[in-house]
């Protein structure tokens, strides 16, 4: 892992930069207000190769793996464009469809996906399950020649903008009892597929949904893995979902110092700028070590992950100090401005619900705990 950027991901960065100047820092907030997704920056983004960097080239990618997509991520949320889709179109479900997807499914998919043409949003999440997915209920059972999807999904984002959801369901044995995980390909108009939105505070112009799963017929090429097949594909997608949302997370936590370093360089109350007291600039400064401390984690399980090997253990390490450092940067940002940090005006309240959001999804901070004591530290399972 080059500890200096390469001058591909420096372009990179450079000119997702230029394309957020292009639409300005109200645009997230606007389009939120306007009831509007934020379709004009995907197509912007697709258009310069940059939401399918993550793709291999032979089906249309930039072929960086997630050392480009969190190159990507980590730029749009240091603008304050926190894009969610980002986490699941292609870091989850662009690197489940190219390690696990057929050649059919890649064509038919992924190539959409790598360009930004095709949306697809995933859903594993269901209300009485958590993070425990031997409780997932959501069934796929074969009737009459068919497969049918039954089930319910909650918490489940960008499905507005989606053209399809790779849905996490449990097959059906012969006996009755649900076996493993299958993932399939869901049509967002499908019959008997339905959805209510989840009222929330502002995230941005992403929306988070219920979705509801009545008997909707899935075709056999639809499912990823093949039936009962989707454990492994699953991992290979949450992995990614980890890294990115990492990304995004210090995005966040470097657009919130920026913000505050700015405000204490300015502001003066008494003889000199309020940035050169100590009770204000040492907690920025803690601040911003924990947050490249951080990114070199993110970029570690990146760097696992792009080459193939254990990425686990990186992922959540790398999530988990992100959320914590976003949050720190947000909240000592925040403090640092005073009432002015609350105001919609200088746009640091606007960075809160995103920076907490990471602290408990797309995993809680409680469950990566115990995945690195029991992994990492090879103390006994706690649940």
């Amino acid at each position: 892992m080059p500890l200096l950027e390469s001058d591909e991901l420096r372009a990179v960065r450079a000119a997702v930069r230029e394309i957020c100047e292009r639409f300005g820092h109200g645009y997230w907030r606007e389009t939120h207000e306007r009831g509007e997704s934020p379709d004009a920056l995907w197509q912007a983004l697709s258009e310069g190769g940059f939401i399918g960097v993550n793709v291999p080239e032979e089906w249309g990618g930039g072929g960086l793996g997630m050392q480009g997509l969190i190159t990507v991520g980590e730029e749009l949320a240091a603008y304050g464009f926190n894009m969610l889709l980002l986490v699941v179109s292609p870091a989850i479900n662009g690197s489940i469809l190219a390690r696990h997807g057929t050649t059919e499914q890649k064509e038919r998919w992924l190539r959409g996906v790598a360009a930004g043409t095709t949306r697809i949003a995933f859903a594993i999440t269901e209300p009485d399950a958590g993070t425990n997915s031997h409780n997932l209920r959501t069934s796929l059972r074969r009737e009459g020649g068919k497969l049918l999807l039954k089930g319910q999904k909650t918490y489940i984002s960008g499905v507005e903008q989606a053209d399809q959801v790779l849905v996490v369901a449990r097959g059906v044995n012969e006996d009755g009892s649900l076996g493993l995980p299958s993932l399939c390909i869901v049509d967002v108009d499908a019959p008997g597929f339905t959805r209510d939105r989840i009222p929330m505070p502002y995230l941005g112009p992403d929306h988070q949904w219920t979705l509801f799963f009545d008997d909707v017929e899935i075709d056999e090429d639809r499912l990823v893995g093949g039936f009962n097949g989707g454990l492994g594909p699953i991992f290979d997608g949450l992995n990614p979902e980890r890294i990115i949302g990492a990304a995004l997370a210090c995005g966040g936590g470097r657009l919130a110092l920026e913000k505050a370093s700015a405000y204490a360089r300015e502001r003066q109350v008494w003889k000199t700028p309020i940035g050169a007291h100590q009770g204000v600039a040492h907690p920025l400064a803690k601040a911003k070590i924990d947050l490249d401390l951080a990114w070199l984690m993110t970029q570690k399980a990146a760097a696992l992950y792009d080459a193939g090997a254990q990425a686990g253990e990186a992922a959540n390490m790398a999530k988990y100090a992100a959320a914590e450092a976003g949050i720190a940067c947000v909240d000592r940002g925040m403090q640092t401005l005073g009432g002015n940090g609350l105001s919609i005006e200088y746009g640091m309240s606007d960075l809160w619900w995103g920076a907490r959001l990471a602290r408990t999804a797309p995993v809680s901070a409680e469950m990566v705990l115990n995945y690195v004591a029991e992994h990492s530290l090879g103390l006994p399972k706690s649940y």
